[in-house]
């Protein structure tokens, strides 16, 4: 039982992808004609996981800085106002994902894939380096670190592909 609050603390994060993966799942099922189940998971995945996931770390910094510092396993630092304003710029990228193109989508991927494939590895160092195995630095929040702009990337990539071939070139007649 005293394990709880750390499992609960951990797994917590995997809300942000289990819930729009599930949404995403109905969706495609009532899906119609000329819609793909591509788009479908992109606009799931980037409102759902990046944009609500990146709102909820924003007002968790701004709002119980001490807490999110003990959850980490650092002390509370005036670099916690950046994270917030950091993951806030990623919630718009994610909301804006609701409407966006294939081709913005990725980049919102890319945008997302720089800041937290990097806190990656900063997670994993402090987890090696100085044995931090605080709730929110490993578990959950390296999966969500590693997989949202993953899926996002894969999935905006596919789609700006397939708009791609269908522009196709045509051949101009020589002169």
């Amino acid at each position: 039982m005293d394990n709880l609050p750390y499992a609960v603390q951990t797994t917590f994060p995997l809300l942000f992808m289990l819930v729009p993966a599930l949404g995403a799942l109905l969706s495609c099922r009532r899906r119609g004609p000329g819609r793909s189940a591509a788009e479908i998971w992109q606009r799931w995945w980037s409102v759902g996981a990046l944009g609500v996931g990146s709102l909820w770390i924003t007002i968790s910094f701004l709002a119980i800085p001490k807490g999110m510092a003990d959850t980490i396993g650092f002390a509370t630092s005036p670099f916690q106002f950046e994270i917030a304003f950091a993951n806030l710029g990623l919630a718009v990228l994610g909301f804006r994902g609701a409407s966006a193109s294939p081709r913005e989508r990725l980049t919102s991927g890319l945008a997302a894939a720089a800041f937290l494939w990097g806190a990656t590895i900063g997670h994993v160092y402090q987890w090696f380096a100085n044995g931090d195995h605080a709730a929110g630095n490993t578990g959950g929040i390296l999966a969500n670190d590693v997989l949202i702009p993953a899926i996002l990337i894969a999935l905006a990539a596919r789609d700006v592909r397939r708009a791609g071939s269908g522009r196709g070139h045509t051949a101009r007649p020589a002169a």
